[in-house]
């Protein structure tokens, strides 16, 4: 339970001279959003946001060190791929998300848990933070965000599936984003205010969630769902933002699409370069699926835009052509 007097209590403790990382606070609630927080410690304290669990972590082994091989010299990435994860399926990583209270769990008390966990969400967090009357409204508009993860944002189509207004849609998805529950990613343009302007791609942060959310019931049943492409995306995205996340300087997220429709499910900005990466549920990769980094490439040119990747549900690490990488979903 948040004390709302400890900020102040803790700042006239700081004020009088207690020494760097004595104190430290955990949880869920971001403090920054709470109406009854009347203190921010502002230069008196560092702020960690946890991601999800990747991979990585689960198993003990570094941190996807390919992505940095990637950002550090793009034409060489596949140097960088020393083996496979000896990870479970992927349907089984995507279904059972990144939450750390999971690992030890029998696939049957999975879906227990992550009900639980919505609805300790939607009474405690939803309640706090923002007064909605119409919690039924607001459980149907959860599960089609969770439809429409890895999808361009229309809060119209959002609010007319639910009766809401459009106005409501894109405060419930502020509030998803404020409690940690949601991830948007803003357009690339070499025009600056388009960027802002633009149409984002949201995700859920929790695959897991995402599927529970759309009564997945278990790993074979994603494995047929329609909607497993688009949770592979979810999954991926999520693993790569907590990935870059430790990088000394981590890089921004962007997605692109082209007027013509090509597409780009992420762009990587890092000092000055872009680094496209397109995602692909498959289990072999052709020519054909490295089209949009081409158009991308051709778009912006070769001296601003690196040699990308793809990553995709196979085994092996090859080069698809000379600009683009295959790169498994496991890679070590």
């Amino acid at each position: 339970q948040y004390a709302p007097e400890l900020l102040p209590a803790l700042k006239r403790r700081l004020d009088a001279g207690s020494e760097p990382g004595r104190y430290f606070l955990t949880g869920s609630q971001n403090l920054a959003v709470l109406r009854s927080v009347s203190e921010s410690l502002a230069g008196r304290v560092g702020i960690l946001h946890l991601e999800g669990m990747t991979p990585y972590e689960i198993l003990r082994r570094p941190e996807a060190p390919w992505l940095a091989a990637y950002l550090r010299a793009p034409e060489a990435v596949d140097a960088a791929v020393s083996g496979l994860l000896d990870a479970p399926p992927v349907v089984d990583c995507i279904w059972r998300g990144s939450l750390p209270g999971l690992l030890e769990m029998d696939d049957e008390i999975v879906p227990g848990y992550l009900q639980s966990y919505i609805s300790t969400y939607i009474e405690r967090d939803v309640r706090l933070l923002e007064n909605i009357r119409e919690l039924s409204a607001f459980g149907r508009f959860l599960g089609l965000t969770a439809a429409l993860s890895g999808q361009e944002i229309n809060t119209s189509q959002l609010g007319r599936e639910i009766g809401i207004t459009p106005a409501t849609a894109k405060r419930w998805l502020a509030l998803l984003a404020n409690t940690y529950q949601w991830l948007e990613i803003p357009p690339y343009h070499g025009n600056t205010i388009k960027r802002v302007s633009g149409k984002r791609k949201g995700y859920w942060r929790d695959s897991g969630l995402a599927c529970h959310l759309q009564r997945i019931s278990s790993p074979a049943a994603l494995a047929v769902s329609p909607l497993l492409g688009a949770l592979f995306e979810t999954w991926v995205v999520n693993t790569l933002h907590a990935v870059a996340a430790v990088l000394p300087t981590p890089p921004r997220f962007h997605h692109w699409r082209s007027r013509g429709g090509a597409e780009v499910d992420l762009v990587l900005e890092l000092d000055g370069r872009l680094y496209p990466i397109g995602i692909k549920c498959k289990g072999t990769l052709s020519r054909h699926d490295s089209r949009g980094l081409q158009a991308f490439r051709e778009t912006y040119g070769e001296d601003l835009v690196a040699p990308g990747v793809i990553i995709y549900a196979g085994r092996e690490c090859y080069r698809l052509n000379s600009f683009t990488t295959a790169i498994p979903w496991n890679a070590a």
